[in-house]
């Protein structure tokens, strides 16, 4: 009984406990409801939310990276339109921050689907690959006046060449992003695929032909055109020889991949259709083996596209260039032409040698459409002939 009397005595004093205990809770909560509110009502404070979450929002999501020039800036879609098809099938800016693994990866793209979804006007490309100035500048605008929309230029110098050309010329602009090459390396053979990936970029460009500086056009610009566009073939030499500048080139160590029965030799200078341009950008195995086994006196330029075409295309390929040089002198090197070379007989002579050679299965004497090497004092006499020899 005294137990149950304590109880009830100490009853009270337990309610104002709890009462009080109740009171502080809710001053507590009033408390921590105000500090809420007035975060919540400052405008210092959304500002702050507001920003963080614009930039979370813009940094991750709605602002993806973009090459503006030399620059590389942050741009929304909502100002440039990202996907845009005419951007992806035609570039218009050859500067890009791409890498050659990367500019190759892209080029080697093959759609699966036949036909195009925009109107194509098949072009070709002409690739310079030069040491640095193009002295015979005039001589190759005044070829392409006149036939916007036919061809595409695409030029390869020094890494950190300035290529000034007037505004209004069809190589302003056209410098793709370039490295030093050293002749003789495989970095001769790396210029080349860059420039084919470039411009398999444009998805119109349908033959792709190899210049350098000292190259000239000696038809005019319709029968080029036609002549590559309507070929069956690409044009790249590639032959068999039992000499120490062919066979003995070669190295043994590049078996098992490549026999010494599929080895061949040809010219630099090549010309070739969309498809085997694809081809070569797209292959990484063969060109390995080239840049470790290929060396002085054993030149990339003129094995590794030779080769590679014969063991996998080589019914795709004519054999022969399209680019005539000189050969005749037993040297490392051909002749190159001055001004005083320069006349209309010379010009005929080169057009045909008297001989035919094969295009699409028949015989034509239209076997060259460029010539090399001319040195820059041939420009003035060369301009003083187009009209009159080479039709434009």
């Amino acid at each position: 009984m005294a137990r149950n009397r304590w109880d009830r005595e100490d009853a009270p004093e337990k309610h104002i406990g709890l009462l009080q205990l109740v009171q502080m809770l809710s001053l507590l909560v009033i408390f921590v409801a105000g500090i809420i509110i007035g975060i919540a009502t400052s405008p210092h404070i959304n500002r702050y939310f507001d920003s963080l979450a614009q930039l979370t929002f813009t940094n991750n999501i709605a602002s993806p990276k973009i090459s503006d020039d030399n620059c590389t800036i942050l741009r929304t879609c909502e100002k440039v339109d990202c996907l845009s098809m005419e951007g992806f099938v035609h570039p218009d800016n050859l500067t890009h921050s791409m890498t050659d693994d990367e500019v190759l990866w892209r080029a080697s793209m093959l759609p699966y689907k036949k036909g195009y979804p925009f109107d194509r006007v098949p072009k070709v490309a002409f690739m310079f690959l030069t040491r640095g100035p193009l002295p015979l500048l005039p001589l190759w605008e005044r070829f392409f006046r006149g036939h916007a929309g036919y061809f595409s230029i695409y030029v390869h110098t020094p890494e950190d060449y300035e290529l000034n050309v007037s505004t209004d010329s069809p190589f302003h602009g056209r410098k793709i992003p370039s490295k030093d090459v050293e002749w003789g390396s495989i970095s001769m053979v790396d210029a080349e695929k860059r420039l084919l990936a470039n411009a398999l970029l444009d998805f119109s460009n349908e033959r792709f032909v190899l210049l350098s500086e000292s190259c000239i056009p000696i038809y005019k610009f319709s029968i080029v055109y036609k002549y590559l566009i309507r070929s069956k073939q690409s044009f790249v030499e590639s032959y068999d020889a039992p000499t120490r500048y062919a066979r003995g080139r070669y190295n043994q160590k590049m078996l098992p991949d490549i026999h010494l029965y599929q080895w061949r030799k040809g010219s630099q200078w090549f010309e070739i259709q969309r498809d085997l341009a694809v081809y070569l950008v797209s292959d990484t195995k063969y060109h390995t083996i080239f840049k470790k086994y290929c060396r002085p006196a054993c030149y990339p330029d003129e094995h590794y596209i030779p080769t590679y075409l014969n063991m996998f295309h080589g019914s795709l390929n004519a054999n022969r260039t399209v680019t005539w040089v000189d050969w005749s002198a037993v040297a490392p090197h051909p002749p190159t032409y001055d001004g005083i070379d320069i006349t209309e007989g010379f010009i005929k002579s080169i057009r045909n040698k008297g001989k035919l050679c094969s295009y699409n299965s028949e015989m034509t004497s239209v076997c060259y459409l460029f010539a090399r090497k001319f040195a820059p004092s041939a420009l003035v006499p060369l301009l003083n002939l187009t009209s009159t020899v080479m039709g434009f």
